[in-house]
């Protein structure tokens, strides 16, 4: 347990005393890159009644620290202020949403965001981002019947001929945006529906750990109770014989009780070898829905919405210009917006074109990239300072085996190849391993602002590396 900073509350009233011990422990668990991008221009103005205000420098900048670094900065002022503190961030800025509220007694231009979630806790964790929804998804032709499946369905889940919807399309083209922002929808549309949303590895690890834990029975209950049940990347199933048995057992009990079954998958039925032919018969029950890369216009319209969502204006010309050279990946489209939108915000300077033409440079990996098990593991040992031999030793140190999870997880992410063939590049280690430690990382990013930023960093240098 972290020591507390400040013993008795409010012993200090000084907010940028204050603040600057919250920085101490902030600076602890980020990089020095992150830390002085994200914290540092953060400025203390006041504190009363253990809410600390401080000022930020733009919308963005607020939607950022809000989506990234939410948990480290609310368990800081915890420890720093007391357990009632909140966090009110000021932002001088006209454009900035109305769904935030006005400060008393400030300028009406100001507003203000606390940190603190008020909302009853569900009975279990739907894992749905609330980020995902129909209003932010940009329809356009590539995903125009997948968009009016995943329309109907929510109004009326269950009840529709598209049961099951799978919906496949390559990396970045929004399936899990659509298939979580379907969940939503049906939990706004019908609050009293259970609604669970979760990748094929999580139910493969899960069902793991029920046969080692012998709650099988209660395992495979609380998936037949659902009202909809979402899995993303159902080819993750593939080569799990027993896992596919199960899950073949729950679609059979939801779906002859009308529940609805929402999957997605980088390929067709079809095409997924070596998944059991009852599955790939019952996957194309309902209806079988592609999505394909946008076309520039809806790209173009992709970046306008993200810029307006960030409250942030930018020409006709610069968003076309990186339309034009990221085609193939929404993701990377947005990633490259915000990257833009950063480098303008924290370094003042003017949002054109040359700007844009040096980002999508940074940012495009639309080139051939040649990225292997090999490259991935030399970049992480360079990173972490570990002999490559050592990482594929049976060593139980820290360092190292948050290195090779890493390592698991990139290659997977990176890479196509299978899960046992990352194992063996490994020290022969199982499928399981490399789940586990996929999943372990996958936790510690969702969770933890530090390992985000090293798993990102290493991304790029890994990308960087091998063009």
């Amino acid at each position: 347990m972290i020591e507390t900073i400040i013993p008795e509350k409010n012993t200090i009233q000084e907010p940028s005393l204050i603040w600057r011990e919250c920085l101490k422990t902030i600076k602890d668990n980020v990089t020095l890159m992150t830390y002085n991008t994200w914290f540092v221009p953060i400025k203390p103005i006041d504190i009363k009644n253990s809410i600390l205000k401080v000022q930020l420098p733009s919308r963005f900048f607020w939607e950022w620290i809000d989506e990234h670094y939410n948990t480290l900065i609310t368990k800081t002022i915890h420890e720093i202020i007391g357990p009632e503190a909140k966090l009110a961030y000021i932002i001088t800025d006209t454009q900035t949403s109305e769904e935030t509220d006005h400060i008393h007694d400030e300028k009406p231009a100001v507003k203000i965001k606390i940190i603190e979630d008020t909302k009853p806790k569900p009975e279990f964790e739907t894992f749905l981002n609330p980020r995902y929804t129909f209003e932010n998804f940009i329809k356009g032709e590539g995903n125009q019947l997948a968009r009016a499946a995943a329309g109907a369905i929510s109004d009326n889940p269950g009840g529709t001929s598209f049961n099951p919807l799978f919906v496949y399309g390559g990396v970045g083209l929004g399936k899990t945006h659509l298939i979580q922002a379907i969940g939503n929808k049906i939990l706004q549309n019908f609050p009293d529906k259970k609604v669970i949303y979760l990748s094929a590895d999580i139910f493969t690890i899960e069902f793991v750990e029920a046969i080692q834990t012998n709650t099988l029975n209660d395992f495979s209950l609380f998936y037949r109770k659902m009202d909809v049940l979402i899995i993303d990347d159902i080819q993750f199933l593939i080569g799990k014989e027993k896992t596919q048995d199960l899950f073949f057992q729950i679609f059979n009990t939801l779906h002859q009780s009308r529940k609805q079954i929402i999957l997605s998958s980088d390929k067709p039925p079809k095409d997924l070898k070596g998944l059991d032919d009852r599955l790939i018969s019952r996957f194309q029950w309902g209806l079988t829905a592609d999505i394909q890369p946008p076309d520039l216009e809806t790209r173009i319209a992709i970046l306008k919405r993200k810029a307006e969502d960030y409250g942030m204006s930018v020409l006709g010309d610069i968003l076309e210009y990186i339309a034009t050279n990221i085609t193939s990946n929404i993701r990377e489209l947005e990633g490259c917006l915000i990257k833009l939108l950063a480098n303008a915000s924290l370094n003042s300077k003017e949002i054109n074109l040359d700007l844009a033409k040096k980002t999508v440079k940074e940012i495009a990996t639309d080139r051939k990239v040649n990225i292997t098990i090999e490259s991935i593991t030399k970049v992480i040992c360079d990173y972490f300072k570990i002999d490559e031999n050592k990482i594929r030793d049976k060593t139980r140190k820290k360092e190292i085996v948050i290195a090779r999870q890493i390592a698991m997880y990139l290659s997977k992410e990176l890479t196509k190849s299978s899960l046992k063939t990352i194992g063996l590049h490994f020290g022969g280690r199982d499928h399981a391993t490399v789940i586990h430690s996929c999943t372990t990382i996958e936790t510690l990013k969702q969770s933890d602002g530090y390992y985000k930023d090293i798993i990102e960093t290493l991304r790029n240098n890994i990308e960087i590396s091998c063009s």
